[in-house]
């Protein structure tokens, strides 16, 4: 069996995803366009700017090394003696580029002719035809298949219109979900910012803000005149709550739209919720009202809308938490 000292796996995790099959694996490299490329055996696994997103599996990784581990299968020692075997380790023009270094670039999978699977999905989670529409229209939202397996593409954007966060979540029963490469969390997707509105209402994940907006279209509410953001999944704070920092979403909310001064939390009614909400109570500047307002029945803002309408929520086993 063999070993490795700490600076040859050091070396060995500089080795990218276009490196190593450039040398090992010529015929898996195949070009898609511009600078991405995706391997002959997994067309939904593109590879950028040093990084690498396998959108049917949901995961990526900055190495050649993460793509023989989580991709090929690899132990540890097996992908490092491929690396190390097969690759030339020291670092070439493409071989290692920093996360801080590289600028992030958002790689979107490729849209589906229709986007009929993702609306009956997202209907039957009691999202009203009025915010689909919208958030269809507005590119916030659109479904990508592969292989057969259809996936919702959420979409988040700077304040200059550009995209910048991406996630899927698989449509189907044994889900999977997960940021696309690139993804900026400072972006999370996000309903209409209203610069009239001095208030900012918090959920966990996309589904949540989409039924917020719905169940405000319900009580004949105008939900375009609220702000709504996600925080792109789940928020852990510290140990120590009070070093806790707030959710890069909210920070970049906040700083993009100084008017709002009012935050209202509408975060799961669960362990990790209920800390979520502690937290950024405890350490949001001063200057802003927080106001804490979880879902009255169900676990989350969707169980809730689901429970009004009376259509049926998915069981706790099931239950994924999308973002």
């Amino acid at each position: 069996m063999s070993f490795y000292d700490s600076e040859t796996i050091e070396r060995a995790r500089q080795v990218d995803l276009f490196t190593y099959p450039q040398t090992c694996e010529p015929q898996e490299l195949v070009h898609v366009s511009g600078n991405i490329y995706c391997t002959r055996e997994h067309d939904s696994l593109r590879i950028s700017n040093g990084k690498w997103c396998w959108f049917s599996r949901g995961i990526g990784g900055y190495s050649a090394l993460d793509y023989l581990i989580k991709v090929k299968g690899c132990s540890f020692l097996e992908a490092m003696e491929a690396v190390t075997n097969g690759a030339a380790i020291a670092p070439t023009s493409h071989a290692f580029i920093s996360r801080e270094e590289t600028p992030r670039h958002l790689l979107l999978p490729q849209a589906a002719p229709d986007n009929r699977a993702m609306l009956d999905y997202l209907k039957g989670r009691g999202i009203s035809m009025e915010v689909l529409d919208f958030c269809v229209q507005t590119g916030r939202i659109y479904e990508s298949r592969n292989k057969g397996h259809g996936n919702v593409v959420f979409i988040g954007f700077d304040k200059t219109g550009k995209a910048r966060f991406g996630c899927l979540c698989e449509i189907g029963e044994a889900r999977f979900h997960g940021d696309l490469s690139g993804s900026d969390k400072h972006y999370s997707f996000a309903l209409p910012a209203c610069m009239e509105n001095p208030a900012v209402h918090l959920c966990e994940c996309a589904i949540d803000v989409m039924s917020y907006a719905t169940l405000c279209e319900l009580d004949g509410i105008d939900w375009r005149r609220n702000n709504l953001l996600s925080l792109a999944g789940v928020y852990q704070p510290k140990k120590k709550m009070e070093e806790s920092k707030l959710p890069v979403a909210l920070t970049r909310f906040l700083e993009d739209h100084p008017h709002v001064k009012t935050v209202y939390l509408h975060l799961d009614n669960d362990t990790a919720g209920r800390l979520a909400a502690k937290a950024i109570m405890t350490v949001i500047p001063k200057e802003y009202e927080v106001k804490n307002r979880p879902s009255p029945r169900g676990k989350d803002v969707n169980d809730y809308l689901c429970n009004r309408l009376g259509i049926p929520i998915r069981g706790a086993k099931g239950k994924e938490q999308e973002r």
